[in-house]
Order: structure tokens, then sequence, then C-alpha cells
């Protein structure tokens, strides 16, 4: 099954060609594309980009109109676990900063 969502404002969450994850000053950014398509074939990205270079005669099961919204086609795991009761903001922000959790 192929799914196209077309008129998206803001495509968020979109890594360099062969970057397969962030590290440390990396995460800083998020990459995004402006009036931007996203394709979907059998449940995995198979395509996306600005919607001016979407290509002619595309042939999709189901059409989305994000009706100019937001779309952030990644994975974010933002939650964390109660071990005790103070606060993990530092121990997230060394998160993003890329230590390991040996080094936290």
């Amino acid at each position: 099954m192929r799914t196209l969502i077309k008129n998206i404002s803001s495509l968020v969450g979109i890594l360099p060609e062969g970057k397969l994850r962030l590290h440390g000053e990396e995460m800083d950014h998020v990459g995004e594309i402006k009036d931007a398509f996203l394709l979907i074939e059998n449940g995995l990205i198979k395509s996306f980009g600005r919607e001016e270079d979407l290509p002619g005669g595309l042939c999709a099961d189901k059409t989305i109109d994000a009706e100019r919204g937001m779309v952030m086609p990644c994975w974010c795991d933002s939650h964390t676990h109660l071990v005790y009761a103070g606060s993990r903001e530092g121990e997230f922000l060394d998160k993003i900063k890329g230590l390991s959790y040996e080094q936290i």
C-alpha cells in the first residue's frame, strides 16, 4: 500500500542522506523541509522532499492532505522513568550532548 501525504507546511526531523542518527551538538539542529510531501510504502518511508519536486504521475492508494500542517515522521522517545524523586534534567541534557550512560 502506498500513502502520499502532501500539502505539508513543514516536514520535521529529516536527516541528511546517509546519516543514520545524530550525536552531541548535531542534536541541536532539526532537519526541516518546507512545502513538502511524504510517500509511505508498506509502512516505510519511500520518498520525501519539496512538493514542487513530487514526481508526476505518482500513484498512491491513499492521499492525505496535511492542510499545511507539520508532519514529524520520526520516532521521538521523550519519556523517562522515575527512579528517585529528584530532577533528571541534568541527565537529559547530558544525553543530548552525546554522553553515554556509563559517562552519566
